[in-house]
């Protein structure tokens, strides 16, 4: 009787130990590397999306995710080593913020999954083999829309409305500067524009940019997607305010600087659903198999006082279109 009972209880028993064995193995802990061109501070409400999106995902850091952050503060050499020091991390995935950050992880590693927040044209700049089947270790966000400098160029038009030479500031040593460019040249085409591209390569350029373009008699200024540009933000929003130039930026954080106007992706959005891709990757996912997404949201966002500090009045219609006004 004794061994029928033991016999019947050895499954149970058998269990048992099973479950406390498994509860006393450590969760397993995913080692996320954020790599980022400008200083965290700069992006900072995009690095708070991203750690909230993966909150939303049941992720807690320290408990079952931990992110190494690295930064280059504005220092584009410094991206290869950064990115070469996760990869000795050995980190799961590695998340960049632009395509010059991503093609430094690209050269890095081969296997760790890449996952782009952004990216001007992921397509062109070699990152991935097509947008529906990137098919290497590189998938993520792209902000490739053509229709974003064509509203650019149209938001610029209807706020000066006798807009005949517009500057656009970019940077040749910066990947997708290209396809960015010619997207604004064919925008400015079709409203009769003509444009004077201005090339900062480095930020020592920034003054004399603004300096070409005022001499040259720009009635407004464009800014494109760039490292450079982005960190240094204040510089160029107070050269556009002191030489009383109109000017539309990529990206909301320079309109909080004191810029006048910004229009593109809705940033916070992109590097949110980012958080979804580290998720999938993190259950087995394989990057070639996540196909690239485009921007579902997008933002107008204007500051009223630095239209009246250069003396320009926002057409009520514009105003009505603003997805935030900063008074």
């Amino acid at each position: 009787m004794k061994k029928k009972v033991l016999v019947s209880l050895l499954p149970i028993l058998i269990l048992n130990f099973v479950y406390l064995v498994a509860a006393e193995q450590p969760t397993k802990v995913a080692r996320i590397g954020f790599l980022i061109a400008a200083s965290r501070s700069a992006i900072s409400s995009r690095t708070e999306a991203f750690q909230q999106g993966l909150r939303e995902l049941g992720y807690v850091e320290g408990k079952n995710i931990v992110i190494e952050w690295r930064s280059s503060e504005g220092q584009l050499d410094r991206l290869p080593a950064l990115a070469d020091e996760l990869v000795r991390l050995k980190v799961d995935v590695i998340v960049t913020t632009n395509s010059g950050v991503t093609r430094a992880a690209k050269e890095a590693t081969v296997t760790i999954p890449i996952v782009m927040s952004q990216d001007n044209d992921p397509l062109g700049n070699g990152f991935v083999a097509s947008l529906a089947r990137p098919g290497g270790n590189i998938t993520g966000l792209a902000i490739l829309a053509p229709e974003i400098s064509g509203k650019q160029v149209e938001l610029l038009k209807e706020i000066v409305p006798g807009l005949s030479r517009l500057a656009v500031l970019g940077a040749s040593n910066s990947l997708g500067t290209a396809q960015n460019l010619k997207e604004t040249e064919l925008a400015a085409a079709a409203f009769g524009v003509k444009l004077h591209y201005l090339d900062v390569r480095d930020s020592k350029d920034i003054e004399n940019a603004f300096r070409i373009a005022t001499t040259g008699r720009a009635d407004a200024v464009l800014v494109l997607t760039t490292s450079i540009l982005n960190s240094q933000r204040k510089q160029i929003t107070d050269l556009a305010a002191k030489s009383r130039l109109p000017a539309i930026f990529p990206f909301p954080e320079y309109v909080e600087a004191g810029g006048l106007m910004s229009f593109g992706a809705n940033f916070t959005d992109l590097y949110r659903r980012a958080a979804t891709y580290v998720d999938k990757i993190l259950k087995g996912a394989k990057p070639a198999d996540l196909p690239v997404e485009q921007p579902k949201k997008f933002e107008l966002v204007i500051n009223l006082k630095t239209a009246e500090q250069i003396g320009l009045t926002i057409p009520g219609s514009v105003l009505y279109r603003a997805d935030r006004v900063i008074k």
